[in-house]
């Protein structure tokens, strides 16, 4: 099936597990959701079952990818090709020092050569679609020619989409969070590499915090991610498959989704899940309303309890719409 990559969700570590996939899919039908990266070793020399597997609700879900490996890569695509995957995405852009260990992530925008053997080995192995997301360039190497000839490289193996975080990476100096931060963003050579690249598909990410101004990228890029700003605040995804894909659904309440949300809770709590692995991800659902404060603070307080039961939710929710 041909992919819609028009608005996109972002990996995000630790965060877009398939309970948080599954929540962002009540809201949106046709944003491309992103698992957080999954390193080649977990699904090679770990429980390859439970890092990969997700509801059928999901999709259409791609899996990001770490490590710098050829053959390993190819290994761990192919398995996870079995999983229904809409894409397998290359993950060139992560900073954190476990990382860098493993010598991947942003680390590989270094080694353009390299990195193409490791695109090339993913393309070899499946039929999937293989992507690469990665930032403007690392540490000194960031300008606008470097970027350039990586991407002119890694296209040259078959590669045609291209997630480009309009930040560069520093590998050494500052935390992973504040390189979400304090590198400024530069969305003018993003739109660059698009009049560069017309063949190629760009897609834009970083700092986007809304859907008006998702809009105004997609005039120049052919999709746009947005990560933490809708993880936060997920009622902004809320318009999305009506304002960009075209949807004549009736928009969803943030009760319904609630609502909707409780009854797959309830399924995983008989298979032994606890609740706040999964109402962790909702604590922003109500982010703005006037009892928004009181829904983050029962969840917070109460579904942490190892006991807890889908009352609790029931509880917050009721908190939450009293005055609705």
């Amino acid at each position: 099936m041909e992919i819609d990559r028009r608005f996109c969700v972002a990996p995000m570590m630790n965060w877009t597990d398939r309970f948080c996939r599954y929540f962002f899919r009540l809201i949106s039908q046709n944003a491309l959701l992103y698992t957080e990266m999954i390193s080649t070793g977990a699904i090679l020399y770990g429980d390859a079952t439970k890092h990969l597997k997700m509801h059928i609700n999901e999709h259409p879900v791609a899996l990001q990818l770490g490590g710098a490996v050829p053959c390993e890569l190819a290994r761990a695509s192919k398995i996870a090709s079995s999983y229904n995957y809409a894409e397998i995405n290359f993950n060139c852009g992560c900073p954190s020092s476990r990382v860098q260990n493993g010598l991947f992530g942003a680390a590989l925008m270094k080694d353009a050569s390299r990195t193409a053997d490791c695109v090339s080995a993913m393309l070899d192995a499946v039929e999937l679609p293989v992507t690469i997301k990665h930032r403007l360039g690392v540490d000194d190497l960031d300008s606008y020619d470097f970027l350039r000839d990586f991407i002119g490289a890694i296209s040259a193996t078959g590669c045609k989409v291209f997630i480009l975080h309009a930040r560069k990476a520093w590998l050494t100096g500052i935390s992973p969070k504040q390189n979400r931060e304090l590198p400024p963003l530069d969305y003018e050579r993003v739109y660059q590499i698009k009049k560069d690249f017309p063949h190629l598909s760009i897609i834009i990410n970083g700092g986007i915090a809304n859907l008006a101004e998702a809009t105004a990228h997609l005039s120049k890029t052919d999709g746009v991610m947005m990560g933490r700003a809708a993880y936060h605040n997920p009622y902004v995804l809320a318009e999305v498959d009506q304002s960009v894909f075209g949807s004549k659904k009736t928009i969803k309440t943030r009760k319904q989704i609630a609502d909707e949300f409780a009854q797959f809770v309830e399924g995983e709590l008989l298979n032994g899940v606890p609740l706040n692995a999964m109402t962790r991800h909702i604590l922003g659902l109500f982010h703005g309303m006037s009892n928004g404060k009181r829904f983050r603070r029962h969840l917070s307080e109460n579904a942490c309890n190892p006991n807890a039961q889908i009352d609790v939710l029931h509880e917050a929710v009721s908190k939450a719409t009293m005055d609705i």
